[in-house]
């Protein structure tokens, strides 16, 4: 063979390589973004602009790394905007109510977050009702629970302060101070995002619950058949994404001290679309968590783009729409492609 037939092949296999990357599209969506808010907004060429977009990503992309592992096995969960309030409400007023040190609160909250996990696992697993309809009620559920619990308890909508309590100065350290970084203060979700990236990577691709998570959602009977515990796998992501919801949860708490009940609504759709912009299969078994991690970063960089460019925000939805059409429409390309290949 010569070296230019060898080289050919070489290159060929790279490509063939590359085009098996399912957040392939959503990198060249990413490279794309960055290029188009560069060149139209100067304020968006800013190392402060950087850190508000990270800042913007890291809120939704914590809650991506979790969405997405549940969607790489197949299942769906539209209760996770709602779930996040959830969590704050819960933490602030048993704080508040019972004068608890906000750090007790807190880990109430945490459990309250990983049952509403489990009853959500459990009830799919168990009736094999599609995880859109029973999550679909949780959402109905937690949102008129958040909204009637409220008022019940404060007599209004939203939470009163809970700065002034104990625990509450290093909690806010834990979950939404601002870390200095030449010059630049950088929240810290973007580094909790980075770490939940980065175990949520090692996980799917170095140990063998990350091999059970593609199994259970590349063909479910066949990977029961050879002795996946499937059940143990969907609810211990469902209960993972309730963790993620307690997070991201803790951060808006004490960001901001009180949390408004009828928050949330809608925030589903964010984390599922910065999934599937990542290149996370509808169908599951396939996916990565890096994939979602770029999702949540076009989703940063447009969000506060269109801010910096003095665009009317009502774009926003129309830009993040036509984005998730095009991912889609890509994602079914290559897939398709792949399996002409394979």
């Amino acid at each position: 063979m010569s070296i230019n037939t060898k080289s050919r092949g070489a290159s060929t296999s790279v490509l063939e390589r590359a085009l098996k990357r399912p957040e392939l599209t959503s990198l060249v969506g990413a490279i794309i973004v960055f290029i188009l808010f560069m060149a139209v907004a100067p304020a968006f060429r800013s190392w402060d602009a950087m850190a508000t977009v990270l800042y913007a990503s890291s809120t939704i992309g914590i809650m991506a790394v979790a969405v997405g592992l549940l969607m790489i096995a197949d299942e769906f969960d539209l209760s996770t905007g709602v779930a996040v309030i959830t969590a704050a409400l819960a933490a602030s007023m048993f704080s508040y109510n019972l004068w608890l040190n906000t750090w007790v609160g807190a880990l109430i909250a945490l459990v309250i977050s990983l049952a509403i996990g489990f009853f959500n696992g459990y009830l799919v697993v168990r009736t094999k009702i599609a995880s859109f309809l029973i999550t679909l009620a949780s959402f109905l559920m937690l949102q008129g629970i958040n909204l009637a619990l409220t008022k019940l308890i404060s007599g209004t909508v939203a939470t009163p302060t809970i700065a002034d309590m104990e625990g509450f100065p290093s909690a806010r350290a834990v979950f939404a101070s601002s870390i200095p970084i030449f010059g630049v203060n950088v929240r810290i979700t973007v580094f909790w995002w980075l770490l939940f990236v980065a175990l949520g990577t090692f996980v799917l691709f170095k140990t063998r619950f990350g091999n059970w998570i593609f199994a259970v959602g590349g063909d479910e009977d066949a990977a029961r058949a050879v002795g996946v515990p499937v059940r143990r796998v969907k609810i211990s992501l469902f209960m993972f994404v309730g963790f993620a919801a307690w997070f991201v949860g803790m951060h808006n708490l004490f960001m901001f001290d009180s949390i408004q009940a009828g928050q949330g609504v809608g925030n589903e759709f964010l984390y599922i679309i910065a999934a599937v912009i990542g290149g996370i299969s509808m169908t599951g078994g396939r996916g990565t968590v890096i994939g979602t991690m770029i999702g949540a970063l076009i989703f940063g960089m447009t969000n506060q783009g269109i801010v910096y460019a003095g665009w009317n925000p009502d774009w926003f939805k129309f830009f993040l729409g036509a984005t998730l059409l095009l991912a889609v429409l890509l994602n079914h390309r290559f897939e398709n492609f792949n399996k002409e290949r394979s």
